[in-house]
Protein backbone atom coordinates (compact mmCIF):
# COMPACT_ATOMS: atom_id res chain seq x y z
CA UNK A 1 0.00 0.00 0.00
CA UNK A 2 1.49 3.49 -0.82
CA UNK A 3 1.46 6.50 1.00
CA UNK A 4 -0.80 8.33 -1.42
CA UNK A 5 -3.62 5.38 -0.99
CA UNK A 6 -2.72 5.40 2.89
CA UNK A 7 -3.24 9.41 2.88
CA UNK A 8 -6.26 9.11 0.69
CA UNK A 9 -7.84 6.75 2.83
CA UNK A 10 -7.58 8.83 5.98
CA UNK A 11 -8.65 11.89 3.83
CA UNK A 12 -12.20 10.02 3.51
CA UNK A 13 -12.71 8.20 6.79
CA UNK A 14 -10.63 10.73 9.31
CA UNK A 15 -13.60 11.39 11.73
CA UNK A 16 -13.91 7.39 11.97
CA UNK A 17 -10.06 6.68 12.64
CA UNK A 18 -9.65 9.88 14.96
CA UNK A 19 -12.72 8.74 17.04
CA UNK A 20 -11.56 4.85 17.29
CA UNK A 21 -7.83 6.33 18.13
CA UNK A 22 -9.43 8.43 21.06
CA UNK A 23 -11.83 5.44 21.96
CA UNK A 24 -8.38 3.50 22.49
CA UNK A 25 -6.42 5.98 24.18
CA UNK A 26 -9.74 6.59 26.67
CA UNK A 27 -10.21 2.87 27.26
CA UNK A 28 -6.18 2.29 28.04
CA UNK A 29 -6.01 4.88 29.99
CA UNK A 30 -8.80 4.04 31.97
CA UNK A 31 -7.69 0.47 32.47
CA UNK A 32 -4.33 1.28 33.25
CA UNK A 33 -4.87 4.27 35.35
CA UNK A 34 -8.50 4.75 36.24
CA UNK A 35 -11.62 6.35 35.32
CA UNK A 36 -11.02 9.50 37.46
CA UNK A 37 -7.57 10.00 36.74
CA UNK A 38 -8.55 9.57 32.90
CA UNK A 39 -11.08 12.13 33.48
CA UNK A 40 -8.73 13.99 35.35
CA UNK A 41 -6.07 14.30 32.79
CA UNK A 42 -8.91 14.69 29.52
CA UNK A 43 -10.03 17.59 31.32
CA UNK A 44 -6.58 19.31 31.86
CA UNK A 45 -5.88 18.59 28.32
CA UNK A 46 -9.00 19.98 27.07
CA UNK A 47 -8.03 23.46 29.32
CA UNK A 48 -4.32 23.44 28.18
CA UNK A 49 -6.24 23.21 24.27
CA UNK A 50 -8.84 25.85 24.92
CA UNK A 51 -5.90 28.52 26.84
CA UNK A 52 -3.09 27.61 23.80
CA UNK A 53 -5.82 28.56 21.40
CA UNK A 54 -6.95 31.71 22.38
CA UNK A 55 -3.15 32.82 22.76
CA UNK A 56 -2.09 31.80 19.14
CA UNK A 57 -5.26 33.87 18.60
CA UNK A 58 -4.43 37.04 20.56
CA UNK A 59 -1.36 37.46 21.88
CA UNK A 60 -2.79 39.26 24.96
CA UNK A 61 -4.83 37.15 25.91
CA UNK A 62 -2.51 35.54 28.57
CA UNK A 63 -2.00 38.94 30.25
CA UNK A 64 -5.69 40.12 29.50
CA UNK A 65 -6.62 36.99 32.04
CA UNK A 66 -3.82 37.40 34.61
CA UNK A 67 -5.40 41.38 34.81
CA UNK A 68 -8.85 39.56 35.30
CA UNK A 69 -7.27 37.02 37.99
CA UNK A 70 -4.71 39.18 39.66
CA UNK A 71 -4.78 42.89 40.64
CA UNK A 72 -3.33 44.59 37.36
CA UNK A 73 0.13 45.19 37.74
CA UNK A 74 1.09 42.46 39.86
CA UNK A 75 2.80 40.10 37.12
CA UNK A 76 4.67 42.62 35.53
Amino acid sequence: MSWEMLINFYKRHYGEINGAAFGLIFALSTLFIGFFQTVFIALCVLIGYYIGKKISNDKDYLRNLLDRILPPGTYR
